[in-house]
């Protein structure tokens, strides 16, 4: 099965940028769906991007604009661009790769925003 490892979190002031990535041990043209979600401290984990293999991108409403979802076939690594980075962005970033029949999750990262 294909690991996920999402790498790129850390400490960074409020309006700030930071990119995760999330490299797949093995393809990932073949999911149907890539996707980060992030779970804050006491929190529920809730859906940040997707992108299908056709491209099409989808946003939570609290990300648009700030975030882009994108990926690298080429080495099987999918990205998040965060930009005008808000304290309420803290949380556990996780990449997700979604097929008819597998569904993975990588080990998550944690990007901290101050004030």
């Amino acid at each position: 099965q294909v690991q996920l490892v999402e790498s790129g979190g850390g400490l960074v002031q409020a309006g700030g940028s930071l990119r995760l990535s999330c490299a797949a041990s093995g393809t990932i043209f073949t999911f149907n769906h890539m996707g980060w979600y992030r779970q804050a401290p006491g929190k529920q984990r809730e859906f940040v991007a997707t992108i299908t293999n056709g491209g099409t991108t989808n946003y939570a409403d609290s990300v648009k604009g700030r975030f882009t979802i994108s990926t690298e076939y080429a080495k099987n690594t999918a990205y998040l661009q965060m930009n005008s980075l808000k304290p309420e962005d803290t949380a556990v970033y996780y990449c997700n790769a979604r097929s008819s029949f597998s569904d993975v999750w990588g080990q998550g990262t944690l990007v901290t925003v101050s004030s």
